[in-house]
């Protein structure tokens, strides 16, 4: 599928991209974090921020300078990776605005080996919302009424949030134009990913606001796209698999051709991803058991 990587940063900027909604791009580039994590301001007299991103001061500082002396009513947070929360407990110290939105990091499940996961330094430990919110919740505010959707796929505490009476939802890092999200275990799991997507695309708005790069438009197209990339991956997984057991390092090789060494743990974790789901469903076998270390064939190979 082809992503969208036309995006101007336009750091420190406010940019306005809908009616009362600007967005902020945070200075914190990366092979994860395309130009920087997207911080976004709702209102006018009285702010909603979403997002506050990284633990960065001077991010904080546009964002109050953005605001131009209008309240922040309240910090929303979609999900507790470090290009997101961090800057929430920065935000609040300064205005007092409380934290609303996912619940604490939680790992979704253990892998079994205690091996450590090379996603998990990106996640917030330390978070702790002042209200969470769950699936269909809103918060009342000046600026909108948010309704919280959760989302679990990317981490397993993942919020969007829907502007109700409007074609708006902030779809943080479930629902990207530049890049497919990253699902990583345990965190992350395919399986509510691909429910979460069927989730969003039964829903009625049409554009999102994402985490990272620009606006989706048409989005329930887009995810229909995003779909058929997830099935077609797990299908190329399907025929790498061949009469002999592979490691998960060997699959990445043979289905990333060119594949830049620095992601390649983060594809590792994807593989893994799929191979989770893949088990659980009976298509492959894992010896000696689903794990990140195990080999995998098909059954009766």
């Amino acid at each position: 599928m082809e992503h969208n990587r036309q995006f101007d940063p336009s750091y420190g900027i406010a940019v306005e991209i809908a009616d009362g909604i600007r967005r902020l791009t945070a200075p914190n580039p990366g092979p994860f974090t395309f130009h920087g994590t997207n911080t976004y301001l709702i209102g006018t007299s009285k702010v909603a921020v979403l997002d506050p991103g990284p633990a960065n001061e001077a991010h904080i500082d546009t964002i109050l300078d953005a605001c131009d002396g209008a309240a922040i009513e309240a910090i929303l947070v979609s999900h507790t990776h470090m290009d997101h929360s961090p800057g929430a407990a920065l935000l609040k110290r300064r205005t007092g605005a409380p934290v609303i939105g996912c619940g604490p990091y939680r790992m979704a499940r253990d892998l079994g080996i205690g091996e450590s996961n090379p996603m998990d330094a990106s996640s917030d430990h330390a978070y702790a919302p002042d209200r969470q919110l769950g699936d269909g919740e809103t918060a009342s505010l000046s600026a909108a009424n948010f309704q919280a959707i959760e989302t679990p796929g990317h981490t397993d505490n993942h919020l969007c949030f829907a502007i109700e009476g409007s074609e708006i939802l902030f779809s943080a890092d479930h629902v990207m134009a530049w890049s497919t999200s990253i699902v990583a275990p345990p965190d992350g799991s395919m399986r509510a990913y691909m429910a979460s997507l069927e989730t969003l695309m039964g829903r009625s708005e049409t554009t999102y606001l994402p985490g990272h790069g620009a606006e989706v438009r048409d989005a329930h197209g887009y995810m229909a796209e995003l779909k058929a990339h997830r099935l077609k991956r797990e299908a190329s997984i399907l025929s790498a698999l061949g009469p002999t057991p592979a490691a998960i390092p060997d699959l990445v090789l043979r289905i990333y051709e060119g594949l830049d060494p620095v992601l390649r743990p983060a594809a590792a974790l994807s593989v893994f991803a799929h191979l989770e789901d893949l088990a659980e469903r009976g298509l492959v076998m894992a010896e000696p058991m689903t794990r990140l270390d195990a080999l995998y064939r098909l059954p009766g190979r």
